[in-house]
């Protein structure tokens, strides 16, 4: 504060030596008797005008320039104190986050006045309502037929096994045989469900035989058996599927008493067969029947669900038997067809 009482006091005006006055008769008299020469050069020891002007511009912008370096001083004495040599402890600055209103209000809350205030009201700024999102109904899942608890099945010379629901039973007995070399490799299997109804077949080492028609084929379901290849390694799957019975082909002379060849679909309802068998005896469409013999190193096996023959068509329409497809027992029944091996 010294130094900038020090720089003001040295431009002060006041502060100045004052000027000798001018003699203002003698200047006069000089005037009045002296040759009557007119020059524009002052005479010396007075100030032209425009000296004294720059002079109170001067003056003025000394004095502006003063005050303003008070004012400043004054101003920075008072935002930062006293200076100390002792650094000031820190201070931890916490913003604070800023408070969610629970709803939010299409309409302005600022209203206008006619009237006017002393003091601005504020106004809050408007949000837009948030979308209303309707809720989406959940996915259901779909159902999964519930598997039993399983039990293994072995035959008595070690050969085919398979699982079978817990609370089935299973019955063996004496399986076909051509001589008494084969007898004992001969078994059948007889599979009860809980009530005691018989609902599947399987036989290991016995001869093969049967016969095989013309029909048409729809598969409804198949799937591989890992656990079973026959002699020359042909693939095995799991079937269920419907035939139609179709016309053999006759090309040859006609019979006294025969009927007129035909061709085509029977009138016949078609059978419904559920089974394992080679993937080459599965074939859709109109093809041979086939046969579920599987050719084994201890001779022929097959498995087979046992249908009602005579309830047939063992489903009224083709949708009731996808319908039995969702069901407990064709679950059963296919996991235990498919659990087929042999060792």
């Amino acid at each position: 504060m010294d130094q900038i009482k020090s720089q003001i006091s040295s431009i002060d005006p006041l502060a100045q030596e004052p000027e000798a006055e001018i003699n203002g008769e003698e200047a006069l008299a000089r005037m009045l008797t002296g040759p009557r020469v007119f020059s524009d050069t002052v005479p010396a020891g007075v100030s032209s005008l425009q000296d004294r002007r720059n002079r109170k511009v001067r003056i003025a912008g000394a004095l502006l320039l003063g005050a303003a370096a008070v004012t400043a001083g004054v101003l920075v004495a008072a935002n930062f104190g006293p200076i100390s040599s002792t650094p000031a402890p820190a201070v931890t600055v916490t913003t604070p986050e800023p408070t969610p209103t629970p709803s939010v209000s299409a309409t302005s809350s600022a209203s206008a006045s006619a009237t006017p205030s002393g003091a601005p009201t504020p106004v809050t700024p408007t949000q837009p309502a948030p979308a209303i999102v309707p809720p989406v109904a959940p996915t259901p899942t779909p159902t999964v037929p519930p598997v039993a608890a399983l039990q293994k099945f072995t035959f008595p010379d070690g050969h085919i096994s398979f699982n079978y629901p817990s609370g089935w039973t299973v019955q063996t007995e004496q399986g076909p045989y051509l001589s008494e070399e084969t007898k004992a490799a001969s078994q059948g299997a007889t599979i009860l469900d809980s009530a005691g109804a018989e609902v599947a077949r399987i036989n290991s080492g016995f001869y093969g035989d049967g016969t095989a028609g013309s029909v048409d084929r729809t598969v409804l379901d198949r799937a591989v058996v890992p656990g079973v290849r026959d002699t020359s390694g042909g693939q095995v799957e799991f079937g269920f599927f419907s035939n139609k019975v179709q016309y053999i082909p006759y090309d040859g002379p006609a019979y006294e008493g025969m009927p007129s060849p035909r061709t085509g679909p029977t009138d016949d309802p078609p059978f419904y067969a559920m089974d394992i068998r080679l993937s080459s005896e599965l074939e859709a469409g109109v093809t041979s029947s086939g046969t579920n013999l599987i050719r084994m190193p201890n001779g022929f096996m097959n498995a087979y669900v046992v249908f009602d023959f005579d309830k047939q068509p063992t489903f009224a329409t083709p949708e009731a038997a996808k319908a039995w497809m969702g069901s407990t027992q064709y679950a059963q029944l296919k996991a235990m067809l498919l659990s087929v091996s042999y060792n």
